[in-house]
């Protein structure tokens, strides 16, 4: 019998192996420039006040078109929209990022600016394109789909070695300048690619036909229908639940892990990387073996166990990560000893419940209205998640390790959560039932 993510990967049809297939391309454009972007920053001259700065207007840009997406999605298409908006999101930011380190502080900070601006259109492509693999696809291979998403996105940490290479051979700008360039190409290879491939979908003509002639600003007058729609749903309001949750772990996690490991835990800086690329590669095998056989379907029994498993294992790791003693010298056999363990929780921890994150958005949603549920979804988490960053620096700020505990304690709401509505879900259905 073979695997069942392979298994999933082969069988896939339509828009969702366009969007699959044409995925990894991100972990060859835009993810070998993400890491460098601050410390390019700082290289131009840019203060780190500005850098703040720049990052809240940022933000501030995404809740914007986070808003605006789901409209422009059903009235542009799904295909359409997610095409247009990866040029403006990745493309022409690309473009800035790499024509910012010709000239001054000054117009480096203004050239930032405008690119993150910009770069906010993201939550745009990020709603069509999500609504443009799966709304075409068969309910029980979604799973499947975003376990191969989350890969491909974890496949980024694989050729990270490759800007480091060209950093440490042509310095910092040059070779991040380069990078900006690369990724503005396999980007527009990506957009070009993905949409001769792909085809509008079902409900994306449908949304097309039914908005055609309103205005934006009375399809926005429509958000306070979707969103007494969406709360009417126990299974939406849990899988946004959900979301937070993930994503405030990640967002703790992503900033302060290596902050732990190299100041608490004396880890040398050149290892860090080593370790986030065997974070990478730990969530894709557990992807790739025993996720697939734990979630063998969307029945509520394996997404419940799922997520259990998920969350237990994650706060047993984050948990063990704040526990672990410092060295009174050098990190030592028992602190990697501890260290690797507590990165194979991560591993399946990030793995199993970042796909199940997005698959229980996509199986609760609204299918006539996934596109605006999906927006306001987005920029709920986006409000609710962004304190996390400032709570956790002052954290940081006490003990290096409080973040992780908090990350811990977050991760154990969500098995209390898991565990209340997957209650409810039966006792719902056992009423059900006896009236029947």
């Amino acid at each position: 019998m073979g695997n069942p993510l392979v298994a999933t990967a082969r069988g896939l049809k339509g828009n969702p192996r366009a969007c699959v297939y044409t995925e990894p391309l991100w972990g060859l454009s835009m993810n070998l420039c993400l890491p460098y972007a601050s410390v390019y920053m700082l290289a131009l001259g840019v203060r780190d006040v500005q850098i703040g700065f720049i990052t809240t207007i940022g933000m501030l840009s995404q809740v914007v078109f986070g808003l605006l997406g789901g409209i422009l999605t059903d009235k542009l298409g799904r295909r359409k929209t997610t095409a247009m908006f990866d040029i403006l999101a990745w493309c022409v930011p690309s473009l800035i990022w790499f024509a910012a380190s010709f000239g001054d502080p000054t117009w480096a900070f203004w050239a930032f600016l405008g690119a993150s601006v910009v770069n906010g259109s993201l939550q745009v492509t990020q709603n069509s394109w999500d609504c443009l693999m799966v709304e075409d696809a068969d309910r029980e291979q979604i799973t499947g789909i975003y376990s191969l998403v989350i890969v491909a996105g974890q496949m980024s940490a694989i050729f990270a070695p490759i800007a480091a290479v060209l950093v440490a051979q042509y310095s910092l700008v040059p070779a991040v300048r380069v990078l900006y360039l690369n990724a503005f190409i396999v980007m527009a290879i990506k957009v070009v690619w993905l949409y001769l491939w792909s085809h509008e979908t079902v409900t994306g003509v449908e949304r097309m036909a039914k908005t055609q002639g309103q205005s934006v600003f009375r399809l926005l007058l429509g958000y306070g229908a979707v969103v007494r729609l969406a709360l009417r749903s126990p299974g939406t309001v849990f899988s946004l639940v959900i979301a937070i949750l993930v994503a405030a772990v990640g967002m703790i996690n992503n900033t302060f892990w290596q902050v732990i490991v190299s100041l608490r835990l004396h880890v040398p800086d050149p290892l860090l990387p080593i370790f986030a690329m065997g974070r990478s590669i730990l969530a894709m095998v557990f992807l790739f073996t025993i996720v697939p056989r734990m979630v063998k379907s969307t029945k509520a029994t394996d997404l419940r166990r799922s997520l259990l498993l998920g969350f237990m294992i994650y706060a047993a790791g984050q948990s063990l990560l704040a526990l672990i003693a410092p060295p009174s010298g050098g990190a030592d056999v028992t602190t990697y000893v501890l260290l690797c363990v507590s990165l194979l929780c991560d591993g399946f921890g990030v793995g199993i419940l970042a796909m199940l994150a997005e698959s229980l958005v996509a199986l609760h949603v609204d299918q006539q209205e996934r596109s605006r549920v999906m927006a306001i979804q987005r920029t709920t988490i986006m409000l609710v998640v962004a304190p996390f960053g400032w709570i956790g620096g002052l954290l940081s700020s006490v003990s290096r390790n409080l973040p992780f505990m908090l990350t811990a304690a977050i991760l154990v709401v969500g098995v209390i959560v898991t565990l209340a509505y997957y209650r409810r879900d039966r006792l719902d259905t056992a009423l059900v039932e006896a009236h029947a």
